[in-house]
Parts: structure tokens; sequence; C-alpha cells
């Protein structure tokens, strides 16, 4: 007996060796999970599993009301973000440069850009991303789920208070949008961590600054209560374990995904064809006056 165990341990040993390898594998591109909103209906949750084109085996993990309202109780008030959880999305990896692609649908005021620009303050990189709704919602809490999702996807685990602010500049860039529009405010996020990447700043008054110069330089006019908030959430990015080098990359990233969108054959097709319609109903009400 004692002459087996010592022929079977070190086969044991290389065993216990080569099977986490085998077990746990690395994330990948491809790799994909859903989030659904915990409150929907089943016949809600397969239409919009339907609506996603989502494989059948495909992982799925569920966000609770409760979830929203611990990443946007500080920002939202709790009338907007609701008793229900509904946001929906689904998340796959791309390859490594590749960039985020962000694609939504009855989400009524977060806009691509800007979950896009909150997703890379969080550490979000290189994933499609598809977020829904049954029904038109104001978008905010679905910034909740994704980043769930790529934590699991991803296999990384991403601090707290990165996910805070992410959702605070996704809560302040909707609130600006409001104030100066929404491809504005967008852009002046996106700059302001390009300059920020290029040239890192030490002081508030620095960063201060560095904020009133982008704002100028892109034609916006901030309040000072809009001012003295970017001021506030970008001393609390600054201060976060961020890579700005890969900020700066995924940034450069979206507006070439966006401006592909922009220039896909279907895009410019279903354009098109909506400005024939136009011109014909143009055409039609001249035609009643002649």
């Amino acid at each position: 007996m004692k002459l087996m165990k010592q022929k079977f341990l070190p086969l044991l040993l290389i065993l216990s060796l080569l099977l986490p390898s085998i077990v746990v594998a690395d994330a990948a591109p491809g790799d994909m999970i859903v989030t659904l909103g915990e409150d929907l209906t089943a016949e809600q949750r397969q239409s919009l599993l339907n609506e996603m084109g989502a494989p059948a085996d495909v992982e799925i993990i569920y966000v609770t009301n409760e979830e929203e309202h611990q990443y946007l109780g500080n920002y939202v008030n709790a009338r907007q973000i609701g008793t229900r959880a509904i946001s929906s999305s689904m998340i796959t990896l791309t390859e490594s440069g590749s960039g985020l692609n962000i694609e939504t649908n009855n989400i009524s005021w977060v806009s691509e850009g800007m979950y896009a620009n909150a997703l890379v303050t969080a550490g979000v990189k290189d994933a499609d991303i598809y977020v829904t709704a049954p029904f038109e919602v104001s978008g905010t809490a679905g910034l909740t789920g994704i980043i769930k999702a790529y934590e699991i996807t991803a296999e990384i685990d991403i601090p707290e208070e990165q996910k805070q602010i992410a959702n605070e500049e996704m809560v302040r860039t909707g609130k600006l949008a409001e104030s100066i529009g929404m491809e504005e405010a967008t852009e002046l996020m996106n700059r302001i961590k390009e300059e920020i990447a290029k040239n890192p700043v030490e002081t508030e008054d620095d960063l201060r600054a560095l904020i009133q110069r982008v704002a100028q330089e892109l034609g916006v006019t901030l309040t000072d209560e809009e001012l003295n908030g970017l001021v506030s959430l970008f001393m609390r990015i600054k201060d976060l374990n961020i890579d700005w080098n890969q900020v700066q990359n995924q940034i450069g990233k979206i507006r070439d995904n966006l401006g592909d969108f922009l220039n896909r054959e279907d895009t410019q097709s279903f354009i098109a064809s909506m400005l024939d319609v136009l011109n014909r109903f143009i055409d039609a009400i001249k035609g009643l006056f002649r």
C-alpha cells in the first residue's frame, strides 16, 4: 500500500497543477454574457433575448433594483431610478485594440457616446455592447448591468470607487447635454480626458483652467455650477489608478466605431430613403398650394 501511494503521489501532484489550467479558461474574444433586469416578466425576458439574438446557451445574470440604487442613488433622484430593474444588455468581448462599440434600443436619455465614455472610465474596453429595454426608459440603470457583466466576462474586479465615478460621469454628461447638446457634452468629456492623458494636471486650479480651455475651444459655455461639477468629477477621476494611454486609445476607437456606424451602407441607405420620403412629402405639400 505504501509503495502504491508513492507511485500515485507524483501523478496527483501533476494533475493538481494541470487541472486549474484545464478547468478555468481565460477570457477570450467572442465570450458573451447577457444581463436582464430582475423585474422583467418571463415574456419580456424572452422577447429581449430574441431581440439581442442571444444563443440558447448564453450565460445570463440578473440586475436588481437595489444594485441600480447603489450605483445611481448619489447622482439621480430615486424617482428617476424607479422601483423595478428593467434595462438589459448583451456584451461580447472583441479583439484587443478594437475599442468599444455601443448600440441602444428604447434608451431615451443616455446616448451611445455617454455609455462609452463612462465605461472607459470604469476600465471597460474592447467589447460590443447592446443595451435595450422592452419599452422606452432613460437608460441610466443600464450602466450597472454592463459593468457587472464585463467583470464576469473579462474575469476582473473593478474597484467600487471607479464604478461610482463612472455612474457620476454618465449622469453629469446627461445633464450637460440638456443645456449644451448631446454631441457637445460627449465631445467635451472626451477632450478633457485626452488633455489629461497628454498633460497630467496636479492641482485643482490647473484642472479648472484645462476644462475652461477645452470648453472654449469647442465653443461651449459652462455655468459656474457646471464647471465646478466637472472639476469635482475629474479630480476624482485623476486620482484613480487609470492607464491614461489606454483611455486615450479607447476614445480614439470609439470615434472610429461611431464613424463606421454612420458610414455603413445600411445606415446610409436608411438615411437616403428617409430623405427621399421627406422630399416627396414636401413636393406633395407644394402641389396642394399650386
